[in-house]
């Protein structure tokens, strides 16, 4: 049975839910709860049908509808927080703040709470990350899981989850938790407006501890915005060269209060000059733009922007920037047009104050400048209409192109501000560290890098191996039900690949490790006899693995009247 088929196996083993929940009236659930900003004094809504929020689609609605009757969350929980976090986009994170782990799916979730969330519902970490009702399923059980935790004990309350959002964020500071559950999550689920503007309370309840909520004032630079200052930024260095000349678009790779919170964060050591919500329906001015804010660790190198402005190679790109974060990912497949259109009406606004020229070699993506480890804001962001947008909100017609050559050596910098990291070299480090991860038969000896999948059918052990963390086993049959070793990458690599098993004259001649990467596209398949070999790390290939999470699943679809043993799978730099 292929992967592609497990897959629509799966997704019909649920459509009794489906058509169950199709039945439900979700009109029926309580949205009048109090407490939530923009109710009136008798919980009426005031302003009924302006600021319409937008709906996911119909698909996508089934889906959420039966993963909440499964695993009793509601619906609107669900909904709103796949809206937060994806815009309800399948989404595979990549790497834009080190140390930040990566969302996945529709759900976003990330590292260990994906492989806790896979093995809650009962799926794979592959299709969790691959299947939209799979990953919506994770999301759920996940949540449900830690509203047993924080002991909710009335599922159907919605305000009753927020003690749940909060720790469903992986928010590090009180503050960011508080803007994700008040200001997105929990006013999406009551269908009401997202985000604040200047003046307006930040957060759309009180958050319990008696003090009165301030407001936010308004950005010192953009009107538009609100000002949640950051501590990460310094001068930008003297002469021509700390004047600010480009534009530099990010992509968050996650939510916009988990964002500009990590972005405030003194322990980060990076920022941005501004923050802008799914929806453009907020944006957050955290740098001065007459500050330099930390947002790019790479050397200007003109090769790589059509030889324009060579005169600023070798500098840090930091020096002369102004720096955008979207919330959202650099893969999903397309953005929300009214935060095009607010991020159109930002760059309008910072090119005028800066005299910045408004064309495609000074309004860049992160990954053009430096593309040996960004890729943002990624291939689907539409820079045409964005630049003509551009252009409108400025009352211009398209800039003529620039002169290619390049410009006069600007007056040296003495003393270049340090960045908070050194830029990296402009080409790639030709020996990176080394990669050694373990998947264990023992999930509770894996890293958040690292899990292994296995159905009930499976059966542990804990006979005398050299591992010695005890394996599991299957026997042999026509069937399709693999035990799955995955290993989460944050950047390609060229890795070998090692099993330890076992050996025994009941073991298989000929077990089948299957070999995916990320896509998930079939690599190789490698027939090993585990009635040798036993006790000791056996090499089945080296193989290009692409960032994210990769696997090596072992079949059990061999020839019968024996088993195979999963008991662990090495990766590692050859």
């Amino acid at each position: 049975m292929s992967r592609q088929t497990r897959l629509t196996v799966h997704i019909s083993l649920f459509l009794p839910l489906l058509a169950l929940s199709a039945c439900l009236d979700p009109d029926g659930r309580d949205m009048g709860q109090p407490g939530i900003a923009d109710a009136g004094e008798d919980g009426s809504d005031e302003g009924e049908g302006e600021n319409e929020q937008p709906s996911p689609p119909e698909d996508l609605v089934e889906m959420f509808d039966a993963a909440a009757v499964e695993f009793d969350v509601p619906a609107t929980i669900l909904t709103a927080v796949a809206q937060i976090e994806t815009q309800w986009q399948m989404v595979r994170g990549t790497v834009e703040f080190e140390g930040q782990a990566v969302g996945t799916g529709i759900m976003a979730l990330r590292g260990a709470d994906l492989s806790e969330g896979a093995a809650l519902a009962g799926v794979s970490i592959a299709d969790a990350s691959n299947d939209p009702l799979s990953n919506i399923r994770a999301g759920a059980a996940f949540l449900s899981a830690l509203a047993d935790e924080h002991g909710v004990a009335d599922r159907d309350d919605l305000s009753a989850w927020e003690p749940v959002l909060r720790t469903y964020s992986g928010i590090q500071s009180e503050e960011g938790r508080d803007a994700y559950v008040f200001d997105e999550v929990l006013p999406a689920a009551y269908g009401r407006p997202v985000g604040a503007a200047p003046g307006d309370t930040p957060l759309a309840v009180d958050a319990g501890n008696g003090e009165p909520t301030p407001t936010l004032a308004a950005g010192p630079d953009y009107e538009g915005s609100v000002w949640r200052p950051s501590p990460n930024h310094s001068a930008r260095s003297a002469g021509s060269i700390g004047d600010p000349a480009m534009v530099i678009i990010h992509t968050c790779e996650g939510s916009y209060s988990g964002c500009w919170s990590w972005l405030k964060n003194s322990n980060s050591g990076v920022s941005a000059h501004y923050v802008i919500n799914n929806t453009g329906s907020e944006i957050s001015q955290l740098v001065e733009e007459s500050r330099k804010a930390w947002h790019i660790g790479a050397s200007y190198d003109c090769t790589r922007n059509s030889n324009v402005d060579c005169g600023k190679n070798g500098y840090s790109s930091n020096n002369f920037t102004i720096g955008i974060e979207h919330a959202g990912y650099a893969n999903q497949e397309s953005w929300d047009d009214d935060m095009i259109d607010a991020s159109a009406e930002l760059v309008c606004d910072i090119t005028n104050d800066q005299g910045i020229p408004r064309d495609q070699y000074h309004i860049v993506g992160h990954g053009q400048l430096q593309p040996y480890n960004r890729i943002d804001p990624g291939p689907n962001w539409p820079w045409n209409d964005y630049l003509a947008l551009i252009d409108s909100y400025c009352g211009d017609d398209p800039a003529p192109e620039p002169d290619p050559d390049p410009e006069p050596e600007p007056d040296p910098d003495p003393e270049p501000d340090p960045d908070p990291e050194p830029d990296p070299d402009p080409d790639p480090d030709p020996d990176p560290d080394p990669i050694e991860i373990i998947i264990d038969s023992n999930n509770s000896l894996n890293g958040a890098n690292a899990s292994i999948f296995v159905s009930n059918a499976w059966t542990s052990a804990s006979g005398p191996t050299d591992w010695e963390t005890g394996y599991w086993w299957h026997s042999t049959q026509a069937i399709s039900d693999a035990a799955e070793f995955a290993f989460y990458l944050e950047a390609p690599a060229e890795l070998t690949v090692e099993a330890w098993w076992t050996s025994g004259m009941n073991r298989s001649a000929s077990a089948p490790f299957l070999i995916y990467d990320a896509s998930p596209d079939l690599l190789d398949t490698v027939y090993v006899d585990q009635r040798e070999g036993g006790g000791q790390w056996n090499t089945l290939g080296t193989y290009q693995f692409e960032a994210g999470w990769n696997y090596v699943d072992l079949s059990v679809w061999a020839p019968g009247g024996s088993v195979v043993i999963a008991d662990a799978v090495r990766v590692h730099t050859p």
